[in-house]
Order: C-alpha cells, then structure tokens, then sequence
C-alpha cells in the first residue's frame, strides 16, 4: 500500500475529540481513543479492513455485514454441538486478542427445525440486518 494512504488514514484516526449534545447542552470534550467516525464514508471500509481475518481457524460458515456478524451450522449430534461451541470459543479469542467487545445484549442463539415443537426455545426469534428471523410457527 502507498504509505501516503497509510498516513492518510492514520491521520483520520488518531488526535480525535467528541462530545455530546443533548438538546441545546453539550458535554465537555473528550479524547477518542479508538474507533471511527460515526456516519463517516471511510468507517465501514475501515472496519471490514480491520475485521478481514475473522473467518480465520473457524470451519463453520461464517458471514459478515458492517459490524454484524452470523455463524451457523447444521447440528446432527453432541460433536456438531461441540464444533460449534469451538468455534464460539475462537471468536471470543480473535475478539478479545483484536480489543474487540462483543455486546451480549444483541448477541443471539437461534434453533431451526422442521418438526413441531411443543414449547419452542426462548430464543426462537431475533432481528438481523432488519429482518425478523422466527424459528417457531406461533
């Protein structure tokens, strides 16, 4: 790459501030320490950049959409269970060793299947990239 590009970026990256505006009052100004621009062109293309390698060490299917991402597979038996949780385990590693945080309130299990459930698991439905995602005919 160009080391003008290089410098470009860094120079967007780093020495930022922000503050916050509530109505007509703002909060003092603060350093950002990590991050891009919110609404910014160059945020999601910076991100992608950043995030390329998560597929790394992971077998299952994995697909992602600016900060959003999707692991699935088919489970048969106990070993399908296990690889999974395998792979959970790594991205928590690639997470953690790339200072990321994975926030648990938007992170979501989902079970599909083709037989009828009597009671359907709590986590039968979720939202991803707008689209409601229902495993259970209720």
């Amino acid at each position: 790459m160009d080391s003008r590009v290089v410098v470009w970026i860094r120079e967007f990256l780093i020495d930022r501030f922000q503050k916050i505006r509530v109505g007509r009052h703002y909060s003092e100004e603060v350093r950002v320490a990590s991050g891009v621009t919110q609404g910014s062109v160059l945020g999601p293309l910076l991100f992608l950049a950043y995030v390329n390698d998560i597929w790394r060490n992971i077998e299952l299917k994995i697909r992602v959409f600016a900060d959003d991402c999707i692991i699935y597979r088919k489970i048969f038996n106990i070993s399908n269970v296990e690889k999974l949780q395998t792979v959970l385990d790594r991205l928590g590693d690639y997470t953690e060793g790339n200072e990321m945080k994975i926030n648990p309130n938007k992170t979501k299990a989902l079970s599909f299947t083709r037989a009828r459930v009597k009671n359907p698991l709590n986590y039968s439905c979720c939202k991803y990239l707008g689209i409601i995602i229902r495993s259970d005919l209720s």
